[in-house]
């Protein structure tokens, strides 16, 4: 018999400098309950889902920073009123935020996201590996990216947990882009994989339509779900927040690589589907059996190269 899971991906709409924590946490506990009453129970919020995308901004103040967008413990007397509610509802979620500890007698920043289970307590923690963008302040530039000025490379690697009955990892917004990481999740056993993103519209280092980006931002999710035989589900904060845009398009996506729920809007939008566990496993059986079809003794540049070098045309 197979297992079925309701899961939704619960996107967010803009949220401006001008919003507080509290005023997030009551707009994600409106799509908790909304994704509740669809029959969900896990529920996927985007990336840095307590504030704005701070990072478009250069701001040389890290105590303002500190204070306006990162956390030092979560959840907080801000945010505990989403952790109440699941608990009540009994459901289990994913959320990320900026990450703010004190480590090795210094402080360490990381965008991270965390798996609460259905009786409200933490079960998983992951930070970002793939930051995007740049530490140096570009005032030419229409906004900036500053994830690398931000925060830290993750330290905690790719992880599964086994939760709410199936395997779960989770990735944050670039990270979908690297098909390593998805890799590593499926070697684990990955069944299902969470992913938040926040992505602006407009790419800040060369000319590309916004179709275009959207475009590769769902063959993206389908190959990667596909050619790792799990469900992927991703949920982005959008829209025009302070007038820079960013794209919705959550998604939720089969390990046969359909996409079985997608947004319509760049509002608040939950989106869910009534995920079979077990669709996959002819694929594990079978096209994606790893054991009996990998071949990692010929994979070693994976790991051993960074940048790509070109090898001379006489080897």
């Amino acid at each position: 018999m197979s297992r079925h899971l309701k899961i939704a991906a619960a996107q967010l709409g803009p949220l401006h400098r001008s919003d507080t924590r509290r005023d997030a946490t009551r707009r994600l506990v409106n799509l908790l309950r909304e994704a509740h009453s669809m029959g969900a129970r896990f529920v996927v919020f985007p990336e840095l889902a307590f504030t704005t995308f701070f990072p478009r901004w250069w701001m040389p103040d890290q105590d303002e920073v500190d204070s306006l967008y990162f956390e030092s413990t979560i959840p907080s007397a801000d945010t505990q009123p989403l952790f109440d509610e699941a608990k009540r509802l009994g459901m289990g979620f994913y959320i990320g935020y900026a990450e703010k500890i004190e480590e090795g007698g210094r402080i360490r920043r990381f965008n991270t996201a965390i798996l609460v289970a259905p009786d409200g307590s933490i079960v998983g923690k992951y930070r970002k590996v793939h930051l995007p963008g740049h530490a140096d302040h570009k005032p030419e530039a229409a906004f900036q990216h500053l994830e690398k000025k931000y925060f830290e490379v993750g330290d905690l690697g790719f992880r599964v947990w086994r939760y709410m009955n199936m395997i779960a990892g989770m990735l944050i917004c670039n990270d979908r882009r690297w098909p390593e990481a998805f890799r590593v999740l499926a070697l684990q056993g990955a069944e299902l994989v969470a992913l938040g993103y926040n992505t602006p519209t407009e790419n800040l280092h060369y000319p590309e339509p916004p179709a275009l980006r959207v475009h590769h931002h769902l063959i993206m999710a389908q190959a990667m779900a596909f050619q790792n035989a799990t469900w992927l589900v991703e949920s982005g904060k959008c829209g025009f927040e302070d007038g820079f845009r960013m794209f919705g398009h959550s998604l939720i996506v089969a390990p046969t690589g359909e996409i079985a729920a997608k947004s319509l809007t760049e509002e608040d939008e939950v989106i869910a589907c009534n995920c079979d566990l077990d669709l996959a496993a002819d694929l594990k059986r079978t096209m994606f059996n790893f054991a009996a079809h990998r071949r990692p003794e010929h994979y070693g540049l994976i790991v051993e190269r960074v940048g790509a070098q070109v090898t001379p045309a006489n080897e």
